[in-house]
């Protein structure tokens, strides 16, 4: 590492599910706020993070460890554990809007950023954004469809960055 430049941090983002989504908007936004140079690579779900309109939802059934509390209504109600098995969970109509809409509710109420507010936060602290090429042609997306800012690159232009950084994650 040359002494003279700062830390790097290379993100890959793979998930497009709104839980998902929180973490790599969270790391580069604290990273860079931190002087250090970041990218984010966004490839398969995770490509669709980058879309002027993130429609990410929750899915409990895929997340074994997720808490089942209902975050609203009166302290007593909020701290019930609602012990639903994961089988059901993914079988049960609507469960996934439902847990979407709890999910944004406590964020709003604990006044945590919306993606979109942490994502363009990242482009002003100047996070390098790169959508992969090679899942933009398999799922048909053109860059028209994505947010102002996105670098297009394939594996090769990632790598480039991701093999002189000083932190690699894969989230």
């Amino acid at each position: 590492m040359e002494e003279n430049r700062p830390k790097r941090m290379a993100i890959i983002a793979s998930q497009g599910t709104l839980d998902w989504a929180y973490p790599p908007f969270i790391l580069a936004s604290t990273a860079a706020a931190m002087n250090m140079e970041v990218t984010i690579f966004f490839t398969f779900y995770g490509l669709t993070l980058l879309k002027k309109k993130v429609k990410g939802k929750v899915a409990p059934q895929t997340n074994p460890a997720m808490p089942m509390r209902m975050p609203f209504g009166p302290n007593w109600f909020q701290k019930l554990t609602w012990p639903i098995p994961n089988v059901i969970m993914g079988n049960v109509p609507f469960f996934e809007n439902m847990a979407t809409g709890l999910m944004k509710k406590t964020f709003k109420n604990k006044k945590v950023m919306s993606i979109e507010e942490l994502r363009q936060m990242c482009l002003d602290l100047n996070v390098k954004m790169v959508g992969c090429q090679m899942t933009m042609d398999v799922f048909g997306f053109k860059k028209e469809e994505f947010i102002d800012g996105v670098d297009i690159g394939g594996a090769a232009t990632f790598l480039n960055f991701a093999s002189d950084a000083d932190i690699q994650l894969f989230v």
